[in-house]
């Protein structure tokens, strides 16, 4: 039996977007009222670290509150036929949540805490509060499990060892033009076939060899989905 094609999955806030989560770029959303300096950086946490709790909680509640698109349950399907391994900058839990079973989140996720003062120590939440004086075993307040503005990305080189190893790279719901996440990409071997879903007109001319399925996650998926089965 024929060893199954490995794909690597890089999604972005565009593959959530059908779910109802919104990023700090939409218009209309809760964000507005924040600015990112005062809410996801190191500097804010240390400064008032009450807002940035409050901020967390607000859309931690929205992602529990919304559910996986069927972009989200066709990547999850595709592990059915291939060996699918999701990258993704989201910090929502809906690829697990539609069954996806390989998922490294680059920005963390918003449905854990961790400590203040010992990044190992990492706790599931199975609620949308985090609460001032809720501490860690080393008695330090519990923050959110995400990757602020100014913190290092400690998952980027797993990243990318998975990039190297994609036969199937695909692109979905993100630009490949805001770095450093969008150059994961150039490290997919030359050979790979590479797909970018996003309804989005992107300039492509730094990566070869792209196919660009201009449709928004869910459909451009469905589309992208009947193709890949014929060559699996």
């Amino acid at each position: 039996m024929a060893s199954r094609k490995k794909i690597i999955v890089f999604t972005g806030a565009g593959m959530s977007a059908e779910s109802g989560i919104k990023t700090f770029r939409d218009s209309g959303g809760m964000w507005e009222e924040f600015r990112i300096e005062d809410v996801a950086t190191p500097e804010a946490w240390a400064r008032n670290p009450t807002l940035v709790l409050d901020f967390y909680n607000k859309r931690r509640k929205q992602v529990m509150d919304s559910q996986p698109n069927e972009g989200h349950k066709i990547l999850a399907a595709l592990e059915k036929h291939f060996d699918v391994h999701i990258i993704t900058q989201n910090i929502d839990d809906l690829h697990e949540r539609a069954g996806s079973k390989k998922v490294l989140h680059l920005h963390g996720e918003i449905m854990k805490a961790r400590s203040s003062v010992d990044p190992v120590l990492i706790y599931p939440l199975k609620k949308s509060d985090i609460k001032s004086g809720e501490k860690c075993e080393k008695g330090s307040q519990l923050r959110p499990h995400i990757v602020w503005f100014g913190e290092m990305v400690p998952e980027m080189d797993r990243a990318i060892d998975l990039a190297t190893e994609a036969e199937i790279f695909i692109t979905v719901g993100t630009s490949l033009v805001v770095y450093p996440a969008a150059g994961l990409i150039h490290y997919a071997p030359a050979k790979s076939l590479k797909y970018l879903v996003d309804p989005g007109d992107f300039e492509l001319s730094l990566v070869k060899d792209v196919r660009h399925i201009r449709q928004k996650a869910s459909e451009g998926l469905k589309q992208l989905e009947k193709e890949l089965l014929t060559i699996k």
